[in-house]
C-alpha cells in the first residue's frame, strides 16, 4: 500500500475514534502491555504463512464474534456457564465447520500470557488479528481501539436471530446490519472481505441445483457446478468466494458482485438497490477509498456492544471463562 493510501486509512480511523462513545483507546495496552499488538502481529504472520486460510478466517471471527453479543470473545468459548459444548456459539450452524482460526487467537493468547498475565483480553486479541490479517493479506491497516472485557456467555440460539446469512436480500441485510447500528454503507463495506477465503459447497449448492440461479453469471455457476456436483457422496467441499484473486484480499470482490460471479445471495443482492449499486461500482473503481472506509468500518464495528471497565472478565484461557 502506497504513502497516500496509508495516509487515507488512518485519517478515516482517526475520525472514527473520535466519535465513538465505548471506552476504547488506542495504545490501551502501552503500559500494562507494550508488545502486546508486536507479539499477536506476529503470531498472525506466522500462522498465515503457514496457512492462508488463517487471513480470511481471523476477519470472519471477529465478525461473527461482533454481531452476537458485541466484541467479547463469547465466539471463542467451548463451554460457559449454563452451556455445554453443544450449546455455545462456536456449535452453530454458521460457525460450525466451516469458521476457523481459533487455534491462532489460542497460540497468541498463549504467547501474550507469558509476557502479561491476565492483561489483555480475548476480545482484544480478536480485534488486533483481524487488522493484522487485512493488513498482511491486503495492505488494509488501522490502529485498533482496546480495552475490551471478555463475555461469560455464549449461546448458540443467539447466532442465527444476529447473523445475517448469505440467502438474505438487500432489505434484510440493510434492517440486520441497522439493528447492530450499522448502516447500509457500512454493509456494502464490510461485505468487502467476501474476497477472501472459502465456502462449503452446502452453503451455495440451492443456487447451483436444480439450475443455476437467475442472478449468478451462468459460466461462472457452471464452473462452480464442477467444484460443487450435485452427488458429493456424503463430502462438502469447499470453493474460494473469489475465483480471480483468491489469496489477496482486494477489491475484486466489487468486480466480481458487477458480473454476478459471486456465490450468495447476499453479495448479487447488492445490485437490486440504487444506493448500494452505486457504492459497489464505486468500490470497483476505487480501491484505495475501499481500504479506507474498510478499516473505519471495522472500527465502528469494533465497538458494538463491548464490555469495559469491571465488566466481563480478563480470561486466561480464550476457551473457557475463568
Amino acid at each position: 500500500m502506497n504513502r497516500g493510501s496509508s495516509v487515507l486509512v488512518l485519517t478515516w480511523v482517526v475520525i472514527l475514534v473520535a466519535s465513538s462513545e465505548a471506552q476504547l483507546e488506542v495504545g490501551y495496552y502501552n503500559c500494562s502491555c507494550p508488545r502486546a499488538e508486536e507479539l499477536i502481529r506476529t503470531v498472525v504472520r506466522a500462522a498465515i504463512r503457514r496457512d492462508p486460510g488463517n487471513g480470511p478466517g481471523l476477519v470472519r471471527i471477529f465478525f461473527h464474534d461482533c454481531f452476537i453479543r458485541g466484541c467479547d470473545a463469547s465466539v471463542l468459548l467451548d463451554t460457559a456457564p449454563g452451556s455445554n459444548a453443544t450449546s455455545v456459539e462456536k456449535k452453530s450452524l454458521a460457525n460450525n465447520p466451516s469458521l476457523r482460526g481459533f487455534g491462532v487467537i489460542d497460540r497468541a493468547k498463549r504467547v501474550v500470557e507469558r509476557r502479561c498475565r491476565r492483561t489483555v483480553s480475548c476480545a482484544d486479541i480478536v480485534a488486533f488479528a483481524a487488522r493484522d490479517a487485512s493488513s498482511i493479506m491486503g495492505g488494509i491497516d488501522f490502529d485498533v481501539p482496546a480495552g475490551r472485557r471478555d463475555g461469560r456467555v455464549s449461546n448458540v440460539a443467539e447466532v442465527l436471530d444476529n447473523l445475517p446469512p448469505p440467502f438474505f436480500n438487500a432489505s434484510q441485510l440493510v434492517a440486520s446490519f441497522a439493528a447492530k447500528n450499522l448502516t447500509a454503507d457500512d454493509m456494502v463495506t464490510l461485505s468487502g472481505a467476501h474476497s477472501f477465503g472459502l465456502t462449503h459447497c452446502s452453503t451455495i449448492s440451492f443456487r447451483l441445483y436444480p439450475q443455476i440461479a437467475a442472478d449468478m453469471n451462468a459460466t461462472y455457476g457452471r464452473t462452480l457446478r464442477t467444484r460443487c456436483p450435485a452427488a458429493t457422496g456424503g463430502q462438502d467441499p469447499v470453493v474460494p468466494l473469489d475465483l480471480v484473486t483468491r489469496l489477496r484480499f482486494d477489491n475484486q470482490y466489487y468486480k466480481n458482485v458487477q458480473t454476478l460471479e459471486v456465490p450468495f445471495t447476499s453479495d448479487a443482492t447488492l445490485l437490486t438497490q440504487n444506493d448500494t449499486a452505486a457504492l459497489v461500482d464505486l468500490y470497483a473503481r476505487n480501491r484505495t477509498l475501499w481500504m479506507s472506509r474498510f478499516a473505519a468500518a471495522m472500527v465502528k464495528m469494533g465497538n458494538l456492544d463491548v464490555l469495559t471497565g469491571n465488566q466481563g472478565e480478563i480470561r486466561k484461557f480464550c476457551n473457557r471463562v475463568n
